[in-house]
């Protein structure tokens, strides 16, 4: 990429010799690349804090956006233990103009309370509730018809499973989600067992009173709540793009993509060669993250 200043000619030489195909690729989005003006009156402004849940509590941060008036606001959801919890993607969020709420859940990285898959995903509701109480929304000016809910891994089957419930969720975007139905499936052969148990086993630490074999039952024993692809046929044809990882779960996520396209034509899916962290991928991710919500609740930046 050529610097700015160094000449119109020079410019548009780079473009001749780049050829048509180069000329015409989309600019990344601003919002993933610089930082827009300060609003002295409104500025942009973090919160964090525990929010009750249950027999225990998640520690929330709150980014809140720049600017007057009510917020989008995204409900960001990390994975399973959360080692890549997606800041960059909220910041950008932020940065075009929408609130963003992350958490821990249950259980883990300190949250109080005990981490189950069950509890997470009760952890996810009592987040998305909160952020239509009257309270929350005069604080954090949040616009309660322009929320979205996001999830990577785990987290992407979470973000289902709430979406699905609640149907003033303005559109679901999943990032190389985990189908808990195709890891049972997975199960049956010894070769998946121990997939299974090692990636389990390698993620317990951060999470307090999660066992491998808990954590099993629960997915095992209660197959219609732990199917992503069952959750997705019943979001409807609201606003729904899901982008996978060729080296993660991007067969899992071209399954389930299917089974939301019966009932949601409009479902987008994109398969990335990257890893299922998108650790080169992570400007891509923003930009597919900030495209998708402009395209939900479009923002003036």
């Amino acid at each position: 990429m050529y610097r700015i200043g160094r000449g119109v000619g020079i410019a548009a030489l780079t473009l001749l010799l780049a050829g048509p195909a180069s000329a015409r690729e989309p600019a990344i989005h601003p919002a993933v690349i610089s930082d827009p003006a300060p609003d002295a009156a409104y500025p942009a402004n973090m919160s964090a804090f525990a929010l009750p849940a249950e027999d225990g509590a998640m520690n929330v941060v709150m980014y809140t956006a720049a600017g007057a008036g009510l917020h989008p606001t995204l409900l960001l959801l990390h994975g399973f233990p959360g080692n890549e919890q997606n800041l960059d993607l909220a910041q950008a969020a932020r940065r075009a103009g929408w609130n963003v709420l992350t958490l821990h859940y249950r259980g883990s990285w300190g949250s109080p309370g005990v981490f189950s898959f069950t509890h997470a995903s009760q952890d996810a509701w009592t987040a998305l509730q909160f952020l239509q109480q009257p309270a929350s929304v005069a604080k954090f000016r949040i616009d309660t018809s322009a929320i979205v809910v996001a999830g990577h891994s785990m987290g992407g089957f979470m973000a289902a499973d709430v979406a699905a419930a609640e149907p003033r969720v303005a559109g679901l975007f999943l990032i190389d989600p985990w189908d808990p139905a195709q890891t049972v499936a997975a199960l049956a052969t010894d070769q998946g067992k121990a997939a299974w148990k090692a990636e389990v086993e390698s993620d317990l630490p951060p999470l307090n009173g999660a066992t491998y074999d808990g954590l099993t039952a629960e997915i095992t024993g209660n197959g219609d709540k732990f199917d992503l692809g069952r959750r997705l046929s019943t979001f409807g044809r609201r606003p729904l793009t899901i982008v996978g990882a060729e080296k993660g779960l991007g067969a899992e996520a071209r399954k389930v993509a299917a089974d939301a396209q019966g009932g949601n034509p409009g479902a987008r899916l994109m398969v990335w060669p990257t890893d299922h962290s998108f650790s080169d991928k992570r400007i891509a991710l923003a930009d597919a993250l900030v495209r998708f919500l402009s395209g939900v609740a479009p923002t003036i930046r």
